[in-house]
């Protein structure tokens, strides 16, 4: 299986005997699957076959589809206007008239064509065709059109993936910085423990030096940083297995960029030295420009 990215945009266009269509589907990043369709009513049984169309090939994403399709003047629907939308357009405008009657502000009446402008009370028909042959014609196309659409998503994740390979080589080679700064620390760290705790025995009679090398000892335990290194190695491997396992593994990856992010924290907090400092810094920023790409993955 391979990455696919959120992002993708395909359209198609079309015709047949009197009828001209054109198709437009595209998607953004969200947490999961949300379909949004576009197709006239008239066009039985096609807003469903697409919404499993869809639901079937994507896993996450907030994807709009919009199908447009018109007639030749000569075989086009007759205009008709829908009486129980007009009735409720007059008598929610008798309302409002009655409403502002009663505050003692003046409005208009409405015309004919104010009225007719309303959403819904002009329709226009489908004609005396029987839709069926239309409906399957464009449910076969949009198997096609399904399919370069997942293209893109695929070719646009595997974009990701190369990016986010890089990005966990510069995770990894810090990582190997962080150690080799945090052994230089340890001689640092070890001398300075020996002056204080020299200090804090010329400094304190009756102090039990058992229980100072205790504090010391203590305080060198809570600044070790191993632990954090071996938990960002750990999770660099995961990201990479999850990369070449593909598939929708955007939840799972987006996890891993929490978890990096936390042992980039704590690393920094518990440097105590320029160097290690600097490395975890550049840890964050590199961690965070790989959330940024994590979240267009699906």
């Amino acid at each position: 299986m391979t990455i696919r990215s959120m992002t993708a945009f395909a359209s198609a266009q079309g015709s047949s005997g009197q009828h001209s269509w054109s198709w437009d589907i595209r998607s953004v990043n969200a947490k999961g699957l949300d379909v949004r369709l576009r197709i006239p009513d008239w066009l039985e049984g096609l807003e469903n076959t697409t919404r499993s169309a869809l639901t079937k090939a994507l896993a996450r994403g907030n994807v709009s589809l919009a199908l447009r399709i018109t007639r030749t003047e000569d075989s086009a629907g007759q205009v008709q206007v829908n009486a129980s939308v007009l009735q409720s357009v007059v008598k929610a405008l008798g309302e409002a008239q009655s409403v502002a009657s009663q505050n003692r502000v003046e409005i208009s009446p409405a015309t004919a064509a104010e009225l007719l402008s309303f959403k819904g009370v002009l329709e226009q028909s489908a004609g005396d065709d029987d839709p069926g042959p239309l409906v399957a014609l464009l449910g076969k196309e949009l198997e096609t059109l399904v399919a370069e659409f997942v293209q893109m998503r695929e070719a646009e994740g595997a974009a990701l993936a190369t990016i986010l390979n890089g990005q966990l080589e510069q995770v990894a080679a810090l990582t190997v910085q962080a150690e080799e700064r945090a052994e230089e620390r340890k001689v640092k760290m070890a001398e300075t423990l020996k002056a204080n705790l020299s200090r804090v025995m010329e400094n304190a009679e009756g102090a039990d030096p058992d229980r100072v090398a205790q504090e010391l000892a203590l305080i060198a335990v809570k600044a070790d940083v191993t632990e954090e290194l071996d938990r960002l190695g750990a999770h660099v491997a995961a990201a990479r297995d999850l990369l070449g396992k593909g598939g929708a593994v955007g939840r799972k990856l987006d996890f891993l960029m929490q978890e990096f992010n936390r042992e980039a924290n704590t690393l920094c907090s518990k440097a105590q030295h320029s160097g290690l400092t600097a490395v975890g810094l550049e840890l964050k920023t590199v961690i965070d420009q790989m959330r940024e790409q994590v979240q267009n993955i699906e």
